[in-house]
């Protein structure tokens, strides 16, 4: 059942790429300890993500490249079988947490399942398909990760300061999720899915995600300032800066020649991108959190 064709389309390094919602969400949990940390980690990126990913290439049947695998091999049924095995895991581990976190990774599971599935398939509507990945892979998942932290219950997701940076992740995920398309048109096109960067086209969906990331930039940097201190709001703009050149030298050149829109270019995105904004969540958290004066004064 578990073939190499199988791990391969788990593509687990993948998971790196979604990192910063659950680095965002511990940065802001009081209640955190180190076993819930470890736990909550794993689940949701080596057992929750992956099984979403196989899920997705068993239906999808890519030919082409995507995400985090450049020369996808043929699907297996095996790996249908792993996919949902490994979302019963997650789920079965993750009742040691809490009964809420456990729930929150059934929708998950099925929320994204919906995403390629053909009774469903949201890859075929470009606006809601957006709509909805974007909020659950931004304000659901930060829930779900602060409630794996934290273990509080519902009661915990009436903080402002949970909403918020909730609500922020999505922003930012609208905005950045029409660039992780750009290069599949031509699959896209040939299988009758109508993603939100098919719609836009090229050059509209650098434009559309120049104008949405430059938003979501603001208000990120507006809400450290008001709920915290205007340091973190420097360190964040400036820990951006080298994703906002990458992606303006890009742009000038798929503008030239669109040919210049490539996987390859599409991942040093996605690369430069996940660097960036793990780093500055770890140091936010750590920084918040008092772990580094802590070290420093030498506990």
């Amino acid at each position: 059942m578990f073939s190499l064709s199988t791990w391969l389309h788990l593509r687990i390094p993948f998971s790196f790429f979604l990192m910063p919602v659950y680095l965002f969400a511990l940065g802001h949990s009081p209640n955190f300890t180190e076993s819930r940390i470890i736990l909550s980690f794993l689940i949701i990126h080596l057992l929750l993500y992956p099984a979403s990913n196989g899920y997705n290439s068993y239906f999808d049947k890519d030919e082409k490249s995507i995400g985090g695998l450049k020369n996808p091999p043929p699907v297996r049924k095996g790996l249908y079988y792993t996919s949902l095995f490994f979302d019963l895991v997650a789920v079965l581990i993750g009742m040691k947490i809490s009964f809420l976190f456990a729930a929150m990774l059934v929708v998950y599971g099925l929320v994204s399942k919906a995403y390629s599935h053909p009774s469903i398939r949201l890859k075929k509507f470009a606006i809601s398909g957006w709509i909805i990945t974007g909020f659950f892979q931004g304000f659901f998942t930060f829930l779900m990760c602060y409630e794996g932290i934290n273990a509080f219950g519902f009661t915990g997701f009436k903080n402002p300061n949970v909403l918020i940076p909730g609500l922020l992740t999505t922003l930012m995920l609208w905005a950045n999720y029409p660039m992780t398309q750009v290069y599949q048109h031509e699959e896209d096109r040939k299988r009758g899915d109508k993603t939100l960067s098919l719609l836009l086209g090229v050059r509209g969906t650098f434009v559309f995600t120049a104008l949405m990331f430059g938003v979501a930039v603001l208000l990120f940097a507006l809400y450290f300032i008001y709920f915290y201190k205007m340091k973190y709001a420097i360190v964040f703009l400036l820990s951006l800066s080298p994703v906002l050149m990458y992606f303006f030298i890009w742009l000038a050149q798929a503008f030239k020649n669109e040919e210049a829109v490539t996987y390859g270019r599409t991942m040093w995105l996605n690369f430069i991108s996940a660097i960036c904004l793990n780093g500055f969540f770890v140091y936010f958290f750590l920084d918040t959190s008092q772990v580094i004066q802590a070290i420093k004064a030498g506990f």
